[in-house]
């Protein structure tokens, strides 16, 4: 019986170091996983850390290539279908594709089981968004009345081009923002002319200031949103179904995603170079009209991405999804803005140059924030 005791005793003491061991090695794993994990942050940060150095470097630029080369303007803007041009379309499209591969598709409908941050996402982003823009129009520039009417049309459709970047830059739920960019696209197909014909038909008499028609079809809003949404969304789905079926979802995940990455911010340094150089002579002749433009703008991104950062939070949102959510909120459509302007109002109108100065103010504005999103990371999560 003694023997019996002392050799369960034993087997015990086995059993116990056994699992000891096992726990050991799962906690060392871990910790090799963690450290991993830490070293990989640390190394894509010290990567990204100039980002903003290389963004405001492309803007200075593109307004050098602009005024020192007053041709540069016209030589980029032959390159253009109708209100379109190729090489911001291509920019665009090339740097929104990168994020979009990365998105599981399948999982955005599950994203939005909270109803009521569904709720504030879309109040905040079609109601609250365009009277905010068009107080902040009236109440700035008054005095000048195409550059009101061109900020007003600049707050009537939320942005689904380059607020993907926006959120892949501060680590938002790319699921998410996928999910409402391709709702707020849809949207502003049926209802653009809609808010278009209240706000400046209906509102602006209702302040004293004289009423504008503006006719455009869906047809047309349903093209811009095609070319700047449509194309790499579509991209992005057909490549992920056929080198998933053809080369196996790890290498997509592993080779393919990290090798198109740097695209992203390739891309985007182009765009802002284009832009930046289309523009750069009148940003240097008349800089107190760019001013005039870009103050009631700043005040509007500030305004939108604290506003829906806290009340998302409030309403239960994640850190992921208050960023998809708060970017979405605070950027525009400039593409369709000045496909509007242009197209009503003449490409040399007050409305067309309010149109393309939103981005230049956009770019610098939402890099911020990008910094900002992760500050109150650090204070609210």
């Amino acid at each position: 019986m003694t023997q019996l005791i002392a050799r369960h005793e034993a087997i015990s003491q086995k059993d116990c170091f056994t699992s000891l061991a096992m726990t050991n090695h799962k906690n060392i794993s871990k910790s090799m996983n963690t450290n991993k994990t830490i070293a990989q942050q640390k190394r894509l940060s010290f990567l990204d850390q100039y980002l903003t150095l290389w963004i405001f470097l492309a803007m200075g630029i593109g307004v050098s290539i602009g005024y020192f080369i007053p041709s540069s303007a016209n030589y980029i803007n032959s390159f253009s279908n109708g209100t379109t041009n190729i090489p911001l379309a291509i920019g665009l499209i090339l740097m929104m594709y990168p994020p979009l591969t990365k998105v599981k598709f399948g999982k955005i409908p599950t994203l939005f089981n909270n109803k009521k941050l569904l709720f504030v996402s879309f109040f905040i982003t079609w109601i609250v968004g365009p009277l905010l823009m068009f107080f902040l129009a009236i109440t700035f520039l008054k005095d000048y009345p195409d550059y009101m009417t061109g900020l007003i049309i600049i707050g009537l459709a939320p942005c689904i081009a380059m607020v993907i970047v926006w959120n892949e830059l501060a680590g938002g739920n790319r699921e998410y923002v996928a999910g409402l960019v391709g709702i707020n696209s849809i949207l502003q197909v049926l209802f653009f002319s809609v808010y278009a014909y209240f706000f400046l038909e209906i509102m602006l008499p209702f302040f004293g200031i004289q009423a504008l028609n503006i006719d455009i079809t869906i047809g047309e809003i349903a093209k811009t949103v095609g070319v700047y949404l449509g194309i790499p969304f579509a991209l992005a789905v057909f490549s992920k179904l056929v080198l998933t079926k053809t080369k196996g979802e790890e290498w997509f995940n592993r080779k393919f995603i990290p090798a198109i990455s740097p695209i992203t911010l390739i891309a985007l340094l182009f765009t802002i170079v284009v832009m930046f150089s289309l523009k750069g002579q009148m940003i240097v002749d008349i800089p107190f009209d760019v001013v005039r433009i870009a103050i009631p703008l700043v005040i509007f991104f500030a305004i939108m991405f604290t506003l829906t950062f806290f009340a998302s939070k409030f309403f239960g949102a994640d850190y992921a999804q208050n960023a998809a959510i708060s970017f979405t909120a605070s950027g525009n459509n400039f593409e369709l803005a000045i496909a509007v302007a242009i197209g009503v109002f003449g490409i040399n109108s007050g409305q067309a140059f309010a149109g393309v100065i939103g981005p230049l103010v956009e770019v610098p504005a939402l890099i911020l924030l990008v910094k900002f999103a992760y500050y109150l990371k650090t204070k609210l999560y």
